[in-house]
This record gives C-alpha cells, structure tokens and sequence, in this order.
C-alpha cells in the first residue's frame, strides 16, 4: 500500500461527531423498555442454530483509574473482589452454555475490561478449565486478552496461555514520564519492554499496541517519539486512539489539566505524523484508529473483502454470534443486540437468580439489518458494490440508498469518494474519514440526541 498524506483542511472540515460504528444500530438505540419474552423465543431458536460463536468476557476491576478511561469499570486494590465476581461469571457461562447446540465452535473469545490480569493466575486458569469444558472451540480459534503491564506477572501470561490465548494488546497510551503521570497512569517502559519480552517467550503470536493521541502535555514531536520506541517492540498491529475529553460523562476526566491538552493544531499534527509515518514503514491503514503490518491477517482480509467489525474492533472472523458474558458485556445475533447490567449488585441478583442479567436489548428490523452490512461492508472494505450487495441483500441497491448516496456529492467533490452507477469507493483521502462516509446510511441520526466523540 503507498504511503498516505493527509489534508489537514479535509479532516477540519469533517471532524464532527459520529459513531465509530463497531455496531449498527449503534448502542445509544438499546432499550430498557423491550419484549423480554420475545428474547427468550429468540434465545431458543439461536440456541439451536449451528453459526459459529464469538466470546467477550468482560473483568472490569482496576487497581487505579486512569483518568483519560471511558471503560466500563471498577476501580479497588482489594484482589478479594474478583472471587465472587469470577463465581457469577462463571455460573452465567453455565446458564448460557447449557442449551446450546453442541456443534456450534468457538472461533473468537477475547478477554476485555478493565484489567483482565486482575485475576490471579489460579483464577485464570479456573476460568479457562470452565471455558474449555463448556464450549467447542475451533483448533485455529483466535484468543486475545488485553493486558495491563503494571500488573502483569510471568505467571498471568502463563495462565492465559495454558488456556489457548495467542494474541496479547498491551495499553502503552505514551511512554512520556510527563504525560503519564498527567493522566494517572504510571508505566516505565523497561516495565513494558518485559512484558512483551514474557509474551513472546510463552509463545504469542500476535501483539497489539495502543496509544492515545491527544493526551495532555502531548506534543508532535513527543508522540513521535513514542511512536518510535512503540515500533522497537516489533508489534503485529496498532489501536490509535483519538482522546474524547468529556468530562460531562466521564467524571474522572475532571481531573486532567484541560490547558495542557495539545490545541487542536497540535492534535491534528500528531494523526498526520502517525498515519504518514506508519504508511510510509509499509503499515497498512485498516481504518479508523487501526493499524497492521502489510502480511497480517487483518490487511490480507480486507484486501479480500472478508474484513469483519464488532465491538471488539476490527476482525477475521465473520459470520459469528456473540456471547457475552460480565457487567456491562454486550451479545450480538443477527436479529438483536443485548447488554448485561452495569451495577455490579444488580449483576450479581440477576445470575443468582439463574436469569440472564439483560438491562437493555434492540430487535432488529429488515432495514437495520440491510444497512447494518452496508455501513460493515463500507467500514472493513472501503467500497461498496451495488449489484453484490443488491443480490446479497435483495434490494436494488442504488434506488434504495439513493438519498444517501446524493448526500455524498460534496464529499466526492472533495476528493473523498469515488461515485459511480456501479460502485462507491473510499479514496486514500477518505480513509481517515470513513466514519463520515458511512453516517449517510445510518437512519438513526435524524431521529434522536445521542453524543458521540468526533470523526477524527
């Protein structure tokens, strides 16, 4: 892939609020108010089917807050903490696992929070033994877990890998003293330089880095420089992240200094640098925040067109159901999305209960799921092909989305997209801004307040 130059007018003229789409319809269109008997029914007959599965188990426990975290989660030095928590997670495990089909496989299970290596090793290597004896899992399944380096030992990634794990995400943010301690997170880097040094010796395959740009007493040449010892540890793959400084809904963002955040010049600096940087090292851009190396499996999907998106991110593993198990853990069929209780009591009654812990469910209708694989389809292959898509999706492409591809002249007269009777394209331009090109296909944006953080 040829190196790309961003236009800084371009992403100024487009940075407005949007959903980053890792679902559609997006998560502020899940209800309190839903059919619980009609889940049920749905349950039942998903239950039975044979579709591949995805697992998400969610650990929301952190020793320390840091400040700039929109995560989901609960912040205690008491360790105690987990065992009833890993209990209820495993007895949902149980719950759900029993009445399904036997043959569906496992080919995804990701472990996500919060801080997964909150759990001791003993407690990995429970939830792993529970895991493997309740569900089927694929010989080549793809296991990741995200790990903390503060509090990460040789023996957590021992115990994760005892259980299959192959793919590690390692939260660098910035390897800036300063900016560190600005927004509460503490990391030396020999600190993560062993990390990587234990998920290597113990047989990982795969490494993934995140770092946040936008960070406060970040600079365009401080980001690059952590960029630059980033890429020494060789990693598979890049999360950059675009820092949302929403205090309003993030309380412990009230902490951080608002007048050292970067200006926007600065912020806008720093995503050119990265992505002309990366691109030029034969990294191919995969959209959004997401980074990999041009042989990585996520390039050579989307160069075939089998790229997938959920909440996890970007993915290779399509045509799956998700399960998902915790607090706050969000579940995806092909005919709904639902999401588990955020209040760690209300949680704990619900499994002790022997009840599917649900607070908030959507259905989808036909013309969710019509421009659900569209806005997919755009986000992970950055063209669209109308008569595929008209003969998959049993419409006549161009007539139905008419209005949403009239909308799209100004962004193809800025050089955006490629428009014809037969295709849309995202140029190398548009890359940055696929989020914009797909909220045109979105038929919620119209129909109520929702905040998102913005496009770039």
């Amino acid at each position: 892939m040829p190196a790309l130059t961003v236009d800084l007018d371009l992403v100024r003229k487009y940075a407005k609020p949007g959903p980053r789409y890792t679902s559609y319809p997006t998560a502020p269109q899940f209800t309190e108010t839903f059919d619980r008997a009609r889940l049920a029914r749905e349950l039942v007959e998903h239950n039975a089917s044979a579709r591949p599965l995805s697992l998400y188990l969610h650990i929301p426990f952190c020793e320390t807050l840091c400040w700039f975290c929109g995560c989901t989660q609960i912040t205690t030095h008491d360790h105690g903490k987990s065992a009833p928590y890993l209990d209820r997670l495993i007895r949902e495990i149980e719950l759900a696992a029993a009445p399904l089909n036997p043959a569906r496989q496992v080919v995804q299970l990701h472990f996500g929070g919060g801080t997964p290596n909150f759990l001791s090793p003993d407690e990995i290597r429970r939830l792993g033994s529970v895991l493997r004896s309740r569900f089927n899992f694929a010989p080549d399944a793809e296991i990741g877990v995200e790990f903390d380096p503060r509090r990460l030992t040789l023996d957590h990634v021992a115990a994760f890998r005892e259980l299959g794990a192959n793919r590690a995400s390692l939260g660098i943010q910035d390897f800036d003293p300063h900016v560190q301690e600005a927004v509460h997170r503490i990391q030396p880097e020999p600190l993560v330089r062993q990390a990587v040094a234990w998920l290597r010796e113990t047989g990982f395959e795969s490494l993934n880095l995140d770092l946040i740009y936008g960070l406060p007493y970040q600079t365009p040449e401080s980001f690059a420089d952590t960029l630059e010892r980033a890429l020494t540890l060789a990693p598979d793959r890049f999360a950059i992240f675009n820092y949302a400084h929403v205090p309003w809904m993030r309380p412990g963002q009230k902490v951080i200094p608002e007048a050292a955040l970067p200006s926007p010049e600065h912020k806008l600096a720093i995503l050119k640098a990265t992505v002309e940087t990366l691109t030029a090292r034969d990294w191919a851009y995969i959209g959004m925040d997401h980074f990999a190396r041009a042989t990585d499996e996520l390039a050579v999907a989307q160069a075939a067109g089998t790229l997938q998106r959920n909440f996890q991110g970007y993915s290779t593993r399509g045509g799956t159901d998700i399960l998902a198990f915790g607090m706050s853990a969000i579940s995806q069929t092909e005919t709904h999305y639902r999401q588990n209780l955020k209040v760690l009591p209300h949680y704990y009654a619900a499994v002790d209960r022997s009840e599917p812990p649900v607070a908030k469910a959507f259905f989808l209708s036909a013309d969710d799921r019509i421009r659900r694989d569209v806005i997919m389809r755009l986000m992970c292959d950055l063209k669209l092909d109308y008569a595929r898509l008209s003969a998959s999706l049993g419409i006549d492409f161009a007539t139905y989305f008419a209005p949403a591809l009239a909308s799209l002249a100004e962004a193809q007269a800025d050089g955006l997209v490629e428009l014809s009777p037969t295709h849309l394209r995202v140029t190398d331009a548009g890359r940055l801004l696929v989020r914009n090109l797909a909220m045109p296909f979105d038929a919620y944006l119209s129909k109520g307040p929702a905040r998102y953080s913005k496009t770039v």
